[in-house]
């Protein structure tokens, strides 16, 4: 309900990194309304500390939150509550569901049906190529990418779904302290085509306890949640373990057993979750209704590959997906100088055959 919106904002620029505070004063309440009108006195009795509780009954909170909303509308972004008819239905579920969300974007695909890809911030070549690529494949049969936007697989996993489809992005920080600031870029392209949210007030930054706390969003948002890279204390694997508590999938897309970025997703394979190859191993495991329309909706065409004169053909059988080869290697290989090399490799580029890398390194694309 509109009229109980103040309420709600008001609770969360309170209490937006105590949920178990918010959840407690809901359970002893009839509503977020009556939260406001106890004393302070009633709030201390229930495990509230006197600051807190004298911010509670103080009008000036709520005087505060009107005019949060008010900037936060002008900026087009939306808020919405337990209350509202467009939360999404798969995170009201879970058993701790965010009692306020932040949205900028587009907040009607919350509801769509969506798939976590997410992994390890430091990636390597091959991860870097596997979520790009399954996050391009998913999005492109209509379902939404979730992920974190943080470095790594999951900007990889956004950008990947942006080509194709569309993506939301769980911050563990507000809207107003994107973090890492260098997906700045990420943030804006994403609010074209997806959705960003956040339980967090606007002003809130990116504190390391944030982190466990989105990733129940990431999970509790999707039918399954695929793992790219993750070593064994990846952040990764507190998303897997929440999505089996929220009796989401946990899938893992396999990786080289002397990688210490495997650990985490072969642990997970040994330990039960589906070995992911591809778009359709995640799809597979999708409810009766939701996996039948999609592998209904396959087209059955093949993409068109990109020509190749000769030059072009043999740098590119020289060049892996899963691993990168440095110019030098390149030179070595063929009868090709530096500059004739640099200038076929543009022209690759451009067709979306190779992806350039630091430090004079080449990866195979496609």
């Amino acid at each position: 309900m509109r009229e109980n919106l103040p309420y709600w904002v008001a609770l969360n620029l309170v209490l937006g990194d105590n949920l178990r505070a918010v959840q407690k004063l809901l359970l002893h309440h009839s509503s977020v309304k009556e939260i406001f009108r106890s004393s302070a006195s009633s709030l201390t009795s229930l495990g509230i500390d006197e600051a807190t509780a004298q911010r509670l009954t103080s009008s000036s909170i709520l005087e505060k939150a009107e005019k949060e909303i008010e900037r936060l509308e002008r900026k087009g972004y939306t808020v919405l509550t337990l209350e509202n008819c467009h939360y999404p239905e798969y995170l009201r579920e879970i058993f701790d569901p965010p009692y306020v969300l932040y949205c900028a974007g587009k907040v009607d695909m919350l509801k769509d049906t969506a798939v976590s890809v997410v992994g390890a911030r430091k990636t390597g070549p091959y991860g870097r190529a596997v979520a790009e690529r399954l996050a391009q494949d998913l999005a492109s049969r209509g379902l939404v990418v979730v992920s974190g936007l943080a470095r790594g697989i999951d900007s990889l996993a956004h950008w990947g779904a942006l080509k194709e489809g569309k993506t939301v992005a769980v911050l563990g920080s507000g809207m107003d302290r994107i973090y890492p600031k260098e997906n700045r870029k990420l943030f804006d392209k994403i609010i074209e085509q997806g959705a960003v949210i956040t339980e967090f007030p606007p002003q809130s930054p990116p504190l390391g306890f944030h982190f466990p706390l989105r990733n129940r969003i990431i999970s509790g948002l999707s039918l399954a949640v695929v793992v790219v890279e993750a070593t064994r204390q990846s952040g990764s694997l507190i998303s897997a373990r929440l999505a089996l508590e929220q009796n989401r999938e946990v899938m893992a897309v396999p990786g080289n057993i002397t990688s210490p970025l495997s650990e985490g997703t072969n642990w997970l394979i040994k330990t039960g979750a589906k070995l992911v190859e591809s778009w359709e191993d995640v799809v597979e495991e999708f409810p009766s209704p939701i996996r039948e329309q999609i592998f209904s909706l396959q087209k059955e065409e093949k993409k068109v590959f990109p020509s190749m004169d000769a030059r072009e053909r043999k740098i590119y059988d020289l060049l892996k997906p899963d691993d990168t080869t440095h110019i030098d290697e390149l030179v070595e290989h063929t009868d090709f100088s530096v500059s004739e090399l640099l200038s076929i490799l543009l022209n690759m580029e451009f067709k979306g055959l190779v992806a350039p890398l630091a430090g004079k390194c080449y990866q195979r694309k496609l």
